[in-house]
């Protein structure tokens, strides 16, 4: 469903338009039949207590959490997915909080499902634990670093030591020879101490840095988030540090940062081949809902954690025909729909704007991401019909 102008520029090679950091090399996937991830949310239980948490996690796990044996019906749901099959992503709360972690893990892999795992900075995340973790077959961890130093990233983590704990967790993954991918939030309260952020990731071993922008849901409504053309400016400095930096750099909730980097990297003339090698160019077109998917502790099925639409439960439906025909999803999978600059927007397969922003903003998914400033060419014009109908039919 790309826009005319996208699609005359990305269309030299067989390369698949709409592809992922997790997605395996060289296989076109159809992302409204099958997402690039499942995100699953095995508890609330954890013992951090973040400003920002989207599932105001608790210390004890809530009661109706999936059990083990529809822990294991879920993991055969996500297998019922064509091949190649989604990418796991173990979150919560504390996914080391579940006592059948182990198992769990296993059993995907048995399954051929690829599983990597964001564990929280406490005390169970030891070297041991993480050295385990690497023998059941976790392919990444991911890592929260809000801050340059200890003060400023454990008054958003909320607990003291975490800092020094996620410093220590990151260097035991580089002995144990795993990927680690950091997330950072972006907020008014973060956004001055990126850089500093970036130079102490630069001193560890890291895959990815991806930089998450605040959605005002769950306790990330007592933060602030930064204006739509302070962004721009950030997202702008994030592709030219990105040219340098020794990791790669992804934004999560702004996807209007591909809208910037595709621009960009026509300015500096790069051919079409060129574009898609990059990483950039295989998050286009994934968003909320659309390649992603979301499973809550206790099995509700959400478009993503920060768009909290739910569209069935994994106890009693099935995710793999909720994903590609409940109402929800299928208006997300079609860009065609969204409302207002984003409906019109020439970028709008690429990008689609934060589907999860847009509910928080105004209480529909499908309305214009608000933290995006970019003005369409159709929009104001008289333009709008004819583009979002072109688009539909494209």
């Amino acid at each position: 469903m790309s826009s005319p102008d996208v699609r005359a520029l990305i269309t030299s090679s067989n390369a698949p338009l709409h592809a992922h950091p997790h997605a395996h090399r060289g296989a076109a996937l159809d992302h409204g039949r099958n997402p690039m991830i499942v995100y699953w949310e095995m508890t609330q239980a954890c013992g951090l207590a973040c400003r920002h948490c989207r599932a105001e996690a608790v210390a004890t796990a809530h009661p109706d959490q999936l059990s083990h044996e529809e822990s294991k019906a879920l993991l055969r749901q996500i297998a019922a997915f064509d091949r190649p099959l989604p990418h796991l992503i173990l979150t919560g709360g504390d996914p080391l909080e579940r006592t059948d972690l182990y198992e769990l893990i296993d059993d995907a892999r048995s399954l051929g499902i690829a599983v990597s795992i964001t564990p929280s900075a406490t005390d169970k995340l030891t070297f041991d634990a993480m050295a385990q973790l690497k023998a059941h077959g976790i392919e990444s961890f991911g890592l929260s670093l809000d801050g340059s130093n200890a003060a400023r990233h454990e008054v958003v983590r909320g607990i003291a030591g975490c800092f020094d704990a996620t410093i220590r967790a990151a260097k035991d993954a580089a002995k144990l020879g795993v990927p680690i991918q950091v997330n950072t939030l972006v907020s008014a309260e973060t956004i001055d101490d990126l850089p500093a952020i970036y130079d102490l990731l630069k001193t560890l071993t890291v895959m990815r840095w991806s930089l998450f922008f605040l959605i005002e849901v769950g306790r990330g409504r007592v933060l602030q988030p930064i204006s739509a053309e302070r962004g721009e400016e950030l997202m702008k400095w994030v592709f030219d540090l990105s040219q340098t930096a020794p990791f790669a750099i992804k934004t999560t909730e702004a996807p209007s940062y591909r809208r910037i980097a595709l621009n960009r990297m026509r300015e500096q003339g790069l051919t079409a081949k060129e574009i898609e090698q990059t990483s950039v160019y295989r998050g286009f077109g994934i968003r909320d809902g659309h390649g992603i998917v979301f499973i809550s502790n206790q099995g509700d099925i959400y478009p993503a954690g920060f768009l909290p639409l739910t569209a069935g439960n994994v106890r009693t439906d099935s995710l793999p025909e909720v994903y590609r025909n409940s109402p929800i999803f299928q208006a997300l999978h079609n860009p065609g729909q969204f409302r207002g600059r984003c409906g019109c927007c020439e970028f709008h397969s690429v990008c689609g704007g934060s589907r999860a922003r847009a509910f928080a903003a105004t209480g529909d998914p499908l309305a214009s991401d608000p933290f995006c400033s970019y003005q369409p060419k159709a929009f104001g014009r008289g333009g709008f019909s004819q583009v979002a109908a072109s688009s539909a039919a494209s």
